[in-house]
C-alpha cells in the first residue's frame, strides 16, 4: 500500500513473492496478524491522549512513545532499508513526517499518523489476502489421500503425492477427485466449477477427462491418473496465478517510475517550505516546520501506490474464479485494450472433434449397411475421421465386422477386406487405377456433401458402390453467443484457418464471423496477427493447437483453450479459458476493461487528494491532524474500491449450459 520498493511492493505482499514478515507470536492469527501492531499503536495513542488531558505528562509521553514504536517500526525498517539502497520511498516520507511532528511538540498527531499508516497497511494486507485466497483455496479442494485399485483388485489408500501416472483410483459418489485423469469405468455428473468455471455438472463417461478437486456426483468412477500431483491443472493454476501476482502490471511500473521522481521532489519542496518562509519573515520557524510536515504527509502518494495492485490482484482472482486464468497483471490490462479478436477455427470455434454428419446411400442401399461397411474399413485407422465413422456406427448399435488386410493410402483413404470382399472408403482418387471402381453417382453425392463444407468419402464394397458419407467438425454450442457478445463489446472478430475457403466460409456463417482468412500456414497466421495489431493497436488471438503457438505469442494477448488446448499453446498464451468455453472470452475482456477503469479512477482520486492537500497544508488552511486523516483515509478507500472487482457480476455466464458439452 505505502510503497515498499521493488522487492517489497504490495502486489507481492499478498502474492507469491512473499508475505510481510510476521512476528512469531502473531503467526497464528494468519491474515489478521498485520492488525496487531496497529491495535497496539491505537490503544497507546488513546491512552496517551487521555493521560495528556489528565495532565499525566510522563505517562502520556510514554504511551505516545509506544504508539510511535508499534505504528512505525515496519515503515522505519523498510524506509531506511530502501534509503541504504539509494532509494527514497513513501515509508521514508512517513517516518520523516512523524519525526517532524514530534520535533514541534505534536506528539499526538505524529502518533496518529503512524497508527493510521500501519492500520491502512494492515487492512490492505487483510483485503489482498482475501483476494489471494480466492485462488489459493483451490489447492485445498483436492483431497490429500486417494483410493488406489491394485492389479489384484484390492483397494488401498495412499497419499496423493505417492500417485503415479497410470494408477487407477476409485472415486465414490460425493467424493472429490484426487488427481487429473481419464475415466476408465463408470458414469457420473461431475461438478468441476471450481476448476473450469462451468456452472453445471458435466457428464463423464469412459474416455472423459476429470480434474483434481472436482466433486463427483451420484455415480462411482474408476479414473486412470494422467498427471502427478505436482502437475495437475489445479497445481498449475496456483503456480501461474502466484507468478501473475508477483508480476507488476504496466500501470504499477508507471506508478513506480513516477514515485521515484516524485518523492525526491517532495523532499526538496519540504526543505524549502521549512527554510524559505522564516528567512523571508513570513512565518515563525515552528509554524513553517509544522506546515512543511503537514505538506509532507499530504503529498505522500500512498493511495497511488496501492491503487493499481489492489485492482489488479482482485481482477486476477475474479478471472480465475470465473474460469479464466490470466498469467499477469499486464495481460489483464492488455485485455482491456483489445478491439479485434482473431480466432483459430479447428478446436477453437469448432469442437476439434470430427463427427459423422451425412449418410447418402445410393438407391437400394440401406443407411446402416453403408455405415457398417465404412466403419469396418475405418476401424483399422487411427485418423480422427475414421474414429468419427466408427463411433457413429457404435452409437447406432451396428455390429461392425472385422477387417483384414487393411491398407491406409495417404491422402486418399483406406482399403480392407470385409466379409471376404475387398472394400474401400475414400476420395475419388482412391478408386483411380484400382481394382475397386466407384459408381459415378457416388461422386455426385460426394460433391453435394462437400458443398455443405464437409469432408466427403465414397464407400465401395466389391463390385457394389454403396454411396457417400460426410464428416464435419461442428461449431461449439456457445461459439455464436460468444461472438455476438464480443460484437456487443465493440470487438471485431476474424477467423484464421488452414482449411479451404468453402469450409471456413460455412463455419463463419454458422457462428456469425464475416471476416474469414482461409488456407493459412502457421507463419501466415503470424503475418495476419501483426497486420491486425498494426491496424487496431491491439489484437487478441485465440487458439488451441501447436500450430497456433507462434500466433498466440505474436498477439497483444494470446488466449488458449485451457481444457482441450495443448501444453505448447498454454505455455505460449497469456490467458487460458479453462473450460474451453468461449463465453469466458467476452467476460475476460470486459473484466480487463473494468480493471483499467478501476485503476484510472483510483489514480485520479489518489492524486486529486494529494493535489488538494498540498496547497491547503502549505497555507495553513488544513491542520496536521486533518491532513493525516484525509491522507490515510484516501488510501484505505482506494484499496477497498479496487477490491470491488472481486464481486463483479458475470453477465456473459451461460444459463443454459448443456450437460456434458
Amino acid at each position: 500500500m505505502h510503497g515498499r520498493g521493488d522487492d517489497h511492493d504490495h502486489a507481492s505482499a499478498a502474492g507469491a513473492a512473499g508475505d510481510p514478515p510476521v512476528w512469531a507470536p502473531f503467526r497464528a492469527l494468519g491474515a489478521y496478524s498485520q492488525l496487531v501492531w496497529p491495535a497496539i499503536a491505537g490503544s497507546a495513542l488513546l491512552g496517551g491522549y487521555l493521560c495528556a488531558n489528565a495532565e499525566w505528562t510522563v505517562a502520556a509521553y510514554a504511551l505516545y512513545a509506544v504508539a510511535y514504536a508499534a505504528g512505525g517500526w515496519e515503515a522505519t525498517r523498510d524506509g531506511f532499508r530502501q534509503l541504504l539502497r539509494g532509494r527514497l520511498d513513501i515509508d521514508f516520507l512517513m517516518v520523516v513526517g512523524a519525526i517532524g511532528a514530534a520535533l514541534v511538540g505534536e506528539f499526538a498527531e505524529g502518533a496518529l499518523l503512524l497508527f493510521l499508516f500501519s492500520l491502512g497497511h494492515g487492512l490492505e494486507y487483510l483485503a489482498l489476502s482475501r483476494a489471494k485466497s480466492a485462488v489459493s483455496a483451490l489447492a485445498k479442494l483436492a483431497p490429500k489421500r486417494a483410493r488406489v485399485r491394485g492389479a489384484d483388485g484390492v483397494e488401498r489408500e495412499v497419499e496423493v503425492e505417492a500417485l503415479s501416472v497410470g494408477d487407477l483410483i476409485v472415486v465414490r459418489p460425493g467424493e472429490r477427485i484426487a488427481a487429473d485423469g481419464e475415466v476408465r469405468e463408470g458414469r457420473s455428473g461431475v461438478d468441476q466449477s471450481p476448476i473450469t468455471g462451468e456452472s453445471m455438472p458435466v457428464d463423464k463417461e469412459p474416455g472423459g477427462a476429470v480434474f483434481a478437486g472436482s466433486l463427483n456426483g451420484d455415480g462411482a468412477l474408476l479414473v486412470r491418473v494422467a498427471k502427478p500431483a505436482s502437475d495437475t491443472l489445479v497445481a498449475r493454476m496456483i503456480r501461474l496465478v502466484a507468478d501473475a501476482q508477483a508480476t507488476k502490471s504496466l500501470a504499477e511500473r508507471a506508478a513506480e517510475r513516477f514515485t521515484r521522481i516524485y518523492v525526491p521532489c517532495v523532499l526538496v519542496v519540504t526543505v524549502l517550505a521549512i527554510f524559505v518562509p522564516p528567512l523571508a519573515g513570513w512565518l515563525s520557524w515552528s509554524e513553517a516546520f509544522l506546515r512543511a510536515m503537514s505538506m509532507l504527509i499530504g503529498a505522500s502518494p500512498c493511495a497511488l501506490a496501492i491503487s493499481t495492485p489492489a485492482a489488479v490482484l482482485a481482477g486476477l482472482a475474479r478471472a480465475a474464479r470465473g474460469g479464466v486464468l490470466v498469467k499477469g497483471g499486464m495481460h489483464l490490462e492488455a485485455l482491456g485494450t483489445v478491439r479485434v479478436v482473431a480466432m483459430d477455427k479447428t478446436g477453437t470455434i469448432t469442437r476439434g472433434k470430427p463427427e459423422l454428419s451425412a449418410l447418402s446411400p445410393l438407391p437400394g442401399v440401406d443407411e446402416n449397411e453403408l455405415l457398417r461397411v465404412a466403419a469396418a474399413v475405418e476401424q483399422s485407422s487411427s485418423h480422427p475421421i475414421a474414429k468419427a465413422v466408427v463411433d457413429a456406427a457404435t452409437a447406432r448399435g451396428i455390429v461392425v465386422p472385422p477387417v483384414a488386410d487393411a491398407i491406409a493410402v495417404k491422402g486418399k483413404g483406406v482399403e480392407g477386406v470385409v466379409d471376404g470382399v475387398r472394400a474401400g472408403v475414400g476420395r475419388a482418387r482412391l478408386f483411380e487405377n484400382n481394382a475397386l471402381v466407384a459408381d459415378p453417382q457416388a461422386e455426385v453425392l460426394a460433391r453435394a456433401i462437400e458443398a455443405q463444407a464437409m469432408t466427403a468419402m465414397s464407400v465401395v464394397h466389391g463390385a457394389r458402390t454403396l454411396g457417400a458419407i460426410g464428416v464435419s467438425d461442428r461449431p461449439r454450442t456457445e461459439a455464436a453467443d460468444a461472438i455476438r457478445a464480443l460484437r456487443e463489446l465493440g470487438c471485431e472478430v476474424v477467423m484464421l484457418t488452414g482449411d479451404n475457403a468453402a469450409t471456413g466460409a460455412k463455419v463463419g456463417a454458422d457462428v456469425g464471423v464475416t471476416t474469414v482468412k482461409a488456407g493459412l500456414m502457421p507463419e501466415q497466421k503470424i503475418d495476419e496477427i501483426r497486420a491486425l495489431v498494426a491496424s487496431h493497436g491491439a489484437a487478441a488471438m485465440v487458439g488451441d493447437g501447436v500450430n497456433d503457438a507462434p500466433a498466440l505469442a505474436a498477439a497483444t494477448v494470446g488466449i488458449a483453450m485451457g481444457h482441450g488446448g495443448t501444453d505448447v499453446a498454454l505455455e505460449a498464451a497469456d490467458v487460458a479459458l479453462m473450460a474451453d468455453d468461449l463465453t469466458r472470452l467476452p467476460f475476460a475482456i470486459e473484466l480487463g476493461r473494468a480493471t483499467r477503469t478501476m485503476i484510472r479512477q483510483n489514480v485520479i482520486f489518489s492524486m486529486g487528494v494529494v493535489a488538494v492537500l498540498i496547497p491547503l497544508t502549505l497555507f495553513g488552511i488544513v491542520p496536521l491532524t486533518v491532513a493525516v486523516i484525509c491522507h490515510e483515509g484516501s488510501t484505505v478507500l482506494v484499496a477497498l474500491h479496487g477490491l470491488r472487482l472481486l464481486s463483479r457480476r458475470d453477465r456473459f455466464a451461460r444459463k443454459d449450459r448443456v450437460r456434458g458439452a
